[in-house]
């Protein structure tokens, strides 16, 4: 996900509680500072005796001509690396989103803001915000965080479905009401996930749950930001997840709180392009998967024929990183 931070030189407290209280994701401060800003909330800090620190952890390169352009491509590979130009063209920067990742941009509002987060429909990985108006810290805060990849989703067809006896499974209780539509991708594999709707739909006798993703047995894999993964054992309150709607459009939630409880347990089977998919779920007519149209499917109506929604990935997984590798998992 795009990440923001808001410059805060020379210090303001005004300016340093809007950036926290509209959740940016650090403050740029002078050295001396970071603690005044930790005074306000837990934030992190960009300073010499900040957090993250100039030389050691983040590099600031002023783009004036090519030699600039491929020193940022070429260097400080290990660091993020903060892009500062008086005059924003957008070919360079274009040039540089090509070639590396870690890259920021320095910007004076939301305009610019959405420019650079957008270029070669990638963007920089974030921005920093120097501007002097709690108004212009609040609206491009909101508007960078609103920047998130899209995933392709694909319609599977239900091929089986299978009633297993009790297992553990886990289910996520968000920090988010999501929408009709949206839920969390898991699967048994780390090449294959299923769109697992939240638990918006009101029954005669379970009413709504819009944070609550029902999301399957323990074992399965659970799609975050940056592509990562973890089983859904794993996963704990505060732990962010990726929450996606049937038209591919991601946005970051935050996990509450994992309830897992032993269940009985369903095994659903499909196919995507040729491709087997499965996951294995509670056994109760309050799980859903997900129609291409963005409707529930409960598990409890659900049958050979029938299409669902899911993402498939290429290669593996190593601790949850994706890696280019030959590996086959049933």
């Amino acid at each position: 996900m795009k990440r923001i931070w808001v410059r805060v030189e020379p210090w303001d407290r005004a300016l340093a509680a809007a950036a926290l209280e509209s959740g940016a994701d650090a403050v740029v401060v002078a050295e001396g500072d970071s603690a005044r800003a930790k005074e306000l909330g837990a934030v992190t800090t960009v300073a010499p005796d900040g957090d993250l620190q100039p030389g050691r952890d983040v590099a600031w390169i002023e783009i004036r001509g090519k030699a600039d352009e491929q020193a940022a491509a070429t260097t400080h590979l290990d660091k993020i690396v903060v892009l500062r130009t008086t005059d924003w063209t957008v070919i360079p920067l274009e040039n540089l989103v090509a070639r590396r990742g870690g890259l920021m941009a320095e910007v004076s509002g939301a305009e610019q803001a959405r420019l650079v987060t957008q270029v070669l429909e990638r963007g920089v990985d974030g921005v920093v915000l120097d501007t002097h108006t709690a108004d212009e810290i609040r609206k491009t805060v909101e508007l960078v965080h609103a920047v998130s990849p899209t995933l392709k989703l694909l319609a599977a067809t239900v091929t089986a479905l299978r009633a297993l006896g009790m297992g553990d499974r886990a289910c996520l209780d968000t920090c988010t009401r999501m929408s009709p539509g949206e839920g969390i991708l898991v699967g048994n594999t780390g090449q294959a996930f299923f769109l697992v709707h939240a638990e918006t739909p009101e029954t005669p006798y379970v009413a709504a749950r819009p944070f609550r993703v029902n999301a399957g047995a323990v074992h399965a894999y659970v799609l975050l930001p940056e592509g990562r993964t973890k089983y859904l054992s794993e996963l704990a309150a505060g732990d962010e997840v990726l929450l996606v709607r049937f038209d591919g459009q991601t946005a970051v939630g935050y996990v509450g709180r994992n309830k897992i409880e032993r269940r009985p347990l369903l095994l659903v089977e499909a196919e995507v392009d040729g491709k087997k998919i499965s996951l294995i779920l509670q056994n109760a007519e309050t799980i859903y998967l997900t129609s291409p149209a963005g409707e529930t499917k409960s598990v409890a109506s659900l049958r050979p024929g029938d299409q669902v929604l899911a993402h498939l990935e290429s290669g593996g997984r190593h601790f949850g990183t994706a890696v280019e590798e030959t590996i086959v998992e049933k």
